[in-house]
């Protein structure tokens, strides 16, 4: 949205909006939710003022904190109005105390090099020293800087029901301008974000929201006909529907989740994307006798362990300052947990994958490197070849080089996609395969 008029009752809307956010309780998108919820008169313009002034305190609140030389949520309004709304100076002096105009002055003179690293890349200390003990200082500043930006809108075209030409032609014919993802083959981008809910190609199951990194991970699992599949941390159901529409709605798909609420929210999902092989199981955990039952009987079982989801701060600003170090930690163990659990059901010869939406090696790398030193029955298969048979070649950089792997022991690699070299949100898989002869 872009931000074209000012006023006092619009710089209200947008501090009490902040109000709201600010605390954490929430995620972002709920709490503004609420805000609106209990202030239905606001006009569109109103409403996007206020959310774009907030999404913008978010990404940027420490930095902004600091110039400004307050935390309350009206300076950081102000702040990230004068620092990135497009206004000037001018246009605020009669609208702000003398107080306030001297802030805004002072955030637009600030010189963001001078600010500490963590500071001006606005990320909690303990996350800025993990970025760079894990891929370095430039790669860091690479992400955070990525992270600060808006993301696209990404759909996944449900392939039993459209082709990915019929639906762009589609969406031109409603006013909606979309364009091929650059890696996956059902993949559209959208810049604009349209309401989409009663959109007819929604409605009837043709297009899914999903980013494409995600829909690579389903390619990563490169289900087939036929085949016995588990979706094992199957939340909102987005993979699982990638995997059936794969898998031609052949076979047997099962989608586990210990949500009973989220189970239920994907029913509908299910309804629209005309699938009739997928098995939506409630599991209490990695354990339960339902998942001991298959134990050896899967083809392809995909992990998409719960995590911070420091990958998808584009999307989810707020996670950065909601995180801790000791989440983290205790997300590891609990990683690892799922992970052996999971991988019970395995067959001799199936694929493993395990993934996350975090950028931090603790949660990826450190997490499959403990399973496999403790499951001699698997082995690391290359990412990018696997993601090369199910036809996908990421793209290499401007600068020649290639990202998207990081070498893991031998001549094996992990799968890495970030927003600065893919536009993706931040992901990262494992691809293992177990022994045809034997079961651990």
């Amino acid at each position: 949205m872009n931000l074209t008029r000012i006023s006092p009752f619009l710089l209200e809307q947008a501090t009490r909006a902040a109000g709201c956010v600010l605390p954490g309780d929430l995620a972002a998108d709920k709490a503004l939710s609420g805000f609106f919820r209990d202030n239905p008169k606001l006009g569109a313009y109103e409403r996007g003022f206020a959310a774009e002034t907030v999404y913008m305190v978010i990404r940027n609140r420490r930095s902004l904190g600091d110039m400004a030389g307050s935390r309350t949520p009206r300076a950081l309004a102000l702040a990230a109005l004068a620092r990135f709304g497009g206004f000037n100076a001018r246009q605020f002096e009669a609208l702000v105390k003398p107080s306030e105009m001297d802030l805004i002055n002072r955030v637009k003179a600030a010189l963001a090099e001078e600010l500490p690293p963590a500071v001006r890349l606005d990320l909690p200390d303990w996350l800025y020293a993990r970025l760079v003990a894990d891929h370095g200082a430039a790669e860091a500043e690479a992400y955070a800087l990525a992270f600060k930006q808006s993301a696209p809108l990404d759909l996944r075209v449900n392939t039993l029901k459209a082709t990915r030409d019929d639906v762009l032609d589609a969406l031109r014919e409603s006013g909606i301008d979309g364009a091929s993802t650059p890696h996956s083959p059902f993949g559209i981008r959208l810049q604009a974000k349209p309401a989409l809910a009663k959109n007819a190609l929604f409605m009837v199951g043709a297009i899914e929201v999903q980013d494409e990194g995600s829909q690579l991970l389903s390619l990563l699992v490169n289900p087939k006909r036929g085949e016995m599949v588990a979706d094992f941390c199957a939340g909102a159901g987005g993979k699982t529907l990638a995997l059936g529409a794969l898998m031609r709605s052949s076979g047997r798909l099962y989608a586990f989740d210990v949500s009973e609420g989220r189970l239920k929210k994907f029913g509908p999902r299910l309804k629209r994307s005309g699938l009739s092989n997928v098995h939506p199981i409630r599991i209490t955990n990695e354990n339960d006798l339902k998942v001991k039952r298959l134990a050896g009987k899967m083809d392809r079982v995909l992990v998409d362990a719960p995590c911070s989801g420091l990958g998808t701060l584009r999307r989810n600003p707020e996670l950065k300052w909601r995180q801790s170090e000791k989440d983290i930690a205790e997300l590891s163990q609990k990683q690892s947990g799922i992970l052996a659990g999971a991988a019970r059901m395995v067959k001799p010869g199936g694929r493993l994958v395990y993934a996350t939406c975090s950028i931090l090696r603790e949660e990826n790398e450190v997490v499959v490197q403990s399973f496999l030193a403790a499951h001699g029955g698997f082995k690391l298969i290359d990412a990018r070849e696997a993601l090369s048979k199910a036809g996908v070649d990421l793209v290499a950089a401007a600068d020649g080089s290639t990202h998207g792997v990081q070498p893991a022991g031998g001549d094996s690699v992990f799968l890495r996609l970030s927003p600065h070299h893919h536009a993706t949100d931040g992901f990262f898989a494992a691809v293992m395969e177990r022994d045809k002869e034997q079961l651990s």
